[in-house]
This record gives structure tokens, sequence and C-alpha cells, in this order.
């Protein structure tokens, strides 16, 4: 099982949303490399449901329940999306700022390329937000 963290602006879908829907698409991903991070996700993958834009925090945590397939929305055919559940809201958010002061978490995709929707999450890092989480 591989470990993502997906990211949504809150006021265009956010972990409320996802706790009232159960189970969404997540589309709309219109980079080259996160679109290939949504192809290389396999169902029971975990993902943690990031709040970007202001919030700036993990929130919670969603399992891949259908791989890569076609958005949609997409005219050119060159993105997919996956569809993913909800698991369960964290304890505590961990906010940007709790993951940039801890050094353990300072290779994390979300610190160096921030502007990324889709990444990868080592074991490692997942343990350890999980443990900011409480």
């Amino acid at each position: 099982m591989n470990h993502w963290l997906v990211k949504s602006e809150a006021l265009s879908y956010s972990w409320q949303d996802m706790e009232k829907d159960k189970k969404t698409c997540w589309n709309g991903v219109r980079n080259f490399q996160a679109n290939n991070y949504l192809r290389s996700m396999e169902k029971g993958d975990k993902c943690f449901f990031y709040h970007s834009g202001e919030e700036r925090a993990v929130m919670g945590i969603i399992e891949v329940v259908r791989e890569f397939y076609p958005d949609e929305k997409d005219e050119t055919g060159k993105f997919g999306m996956v569809d993913v559940k909800l698991e369960k809201r964290l304890k505590t958010p961990v906010t940007l700022a709790a993951i940039k002061n801890n050094p353990a978490l300072a290779g994390l995709p979300l610190i160096k390329q921030s502007r990324l929707s889709v990444m990868p999450v080592g074991e490692k890092e997942w343990a350890i937000i999980m443990k900011m989480a409480g």
C-alpha cells in the first residue's frame, strides 16, 4: 500500500464536503506530474486530505476505491481521476507550519514542490504526521 497527499482548496471541495459525500471522484488535476501520481494510485492506498488556501492543513484520511480512469471534464483526453472514500477525520489537523517545523519532514514534496496537488508520502513521513495528529 502506498501513501499520498491530495490537496483541495476548501472553497472548491472541503473536508466537510468529503464527510457529507462519503465518496467522490478526485478530478480536475491538470499537472502532468500530479496526473502521473494519480495514475500510480492503487485501490486501498491511503491519502491525506489537505486543505490548501487559507487553512493549509492535513484534515483527514481518504482511501482510493477506484484506480485511474479518464477525467470526463478533460477535453484533451490527457488527464484522469480516481475515486476515493472517506476514512476518518484527524483528531488534530496538522498545519503546514507544523510540518515545516519538523526537520524529519523536510523532504516532503509538500514543502519542496508546494504547488503540486497530488504527491507521494513516504512510510516514515506518514507515521510522523499521524503522530502529530494525535
